[in-house]
Parts: structure tokens; sequence; C-alpha cells
């Protein structure tokens, strides 16, 4: 039963930190770029886009821009991505989790 007691206790710890991790990503930002600055996406830590800076150069060339808009927003979220892994890692620190994390998809 003790073995219990700590995996519950584990799975609080957890929990709390899962929470505390999905606050931070809210609150937090990430920007791509692209063109050499020309596009610049900005997004939330969950991915949801919050602004889009376009140089007026480029409002010109719909096509070169409709590239640099996707290069920026990719840009964006790998940035994302990575800030989100290295959040997990930190959440899950010290656990004994059978079979890791490995390969999970977060929601969000």
């Amino acid at each position: 039963m003790k073995n219990l007691g700590n995996m519950l206790k584990q799975a609080q710890q957890m929990q709390t930190r899962m929470q505390e991790m999905q606050a931070k990503l809210e609150a937090s930002e990430m920007e791509g770029a692209s063109g050499g600055g020309m596009v610049k996406v900005r997004l939330s830590g969950k991915g949801d886009l919050r602004r889009l800076t376009i140089d007026p150069s480029l409002m010109d060339d719909r096509e070169v821009l409709e590239d640099l808009i996707v290069a920026a927003h990719a840009d964006a979220k790998q940035k994302v991505e990575a800030m989100m892994a290295e959040e997990m890692q930190k959440a899950t620190a010290g656990m004994n989790i059978p079979g890791g994390l490995g390969g999970l998809k977060l929601p969000f």
C-alpha cells in the first residue's frame, strides 16, 4: 500500500505541475519570422495566433507574401512546440512514469 500512496502523491504533484505549465503556456508568446523579419507571426504558448506583422513593401507581391506568412507561422509553431517540450520535461522531472511520455501529444 505504501507504493500506492507514493503513486497517488506523484499523480497529485504531476497534476499541479501540469496546471502550472498550462497557465505559463497560456501567458507566454513566441514570435516566428520570415523574409529577414519582413513578416512576423506571434503565437500564444497554446498556438493561438496573436499578431501578424507585414512590412508594407510586401503588399505588391501576393504570392511571396502568402509564402512568407506560412513560413513565419511554421517558425513560430516550432518555437512553441520546443517551449512546450521543455516545460513538459520540467513538469515531469523526477517522476517515475511507466513508459515515459514519449510520443504523448498534448491537446493544445
